[in-house]
């Protein structure tokens, strides 16, 4: 049985990563949660879009005679240079959070292997040891619950 996972963090770096991630909280502050619903009536820039979108922003910077005043170009150009800066950080953010997933089921996959490991020990002393109670109380873990049989619809 190998180790998929060993990671040993100290107090010290406990509070170093906490601190981080507060500073990054109080740096990313600006960030917003959408709903579900406000994500699906929002335009989507996709990578197909975003050539098109980019395009279509510089030519009207380039012929500003076009624009109408109820559209707001400069909005539109920080938005795209703000969502620009942030993609790259974002990523790197998702990297690490995908490392920490994969690291935390790891390590719940190591501890598990373990405790069923011991688990199969103690059902093999469990009687000799007087451990019977403590045997049942864990093998509940794998207690089956019944299914009640599916209704069946009356004929109308």
């Amino acid at each position: 049985m190998s180790n998929l996972a060993t990671l040993n963090l100290t107090d010290v770096q406990l509070t170093a990563i906490d601190s981080a991630i507060a500073e990054l909280e109080r740096q990313l502050s600006g960030l917003v949660a959408l709903s579900t619903a406000d994500k699906r009536r929002a335009a989507k820039l996709g990578e197909k879009s975003e050539h098109f979108c980019r395009q279509t922003l510089r030519m009207l910077i380039e012929n500003p005679q076009l624009v109408p005043p109820n559209l707001n170009l400069a909005d539109a150009m920080a938005d795209l240079n703000a969502r620009d800066a942030l993609r790259p950080r974002m990523m790197r953010l998702t990297r690490l959070l995908e490392r920490g997933n994969d690291t935390d089921f790891a390590l719940g996959s190591d501890a598990m292997a373990a405790a069923m490991r011991g688990y199969g020990l103690l059902k093999s002393v469990s009687g000799r040891e007087g451990l019977d109670q403590l045997r049942r109380d864990l093998g509940s873990r794998f207690s089956k619950t019944r299914r009640s049989a599916p209704l069946e619809k009356k004929a109308a």
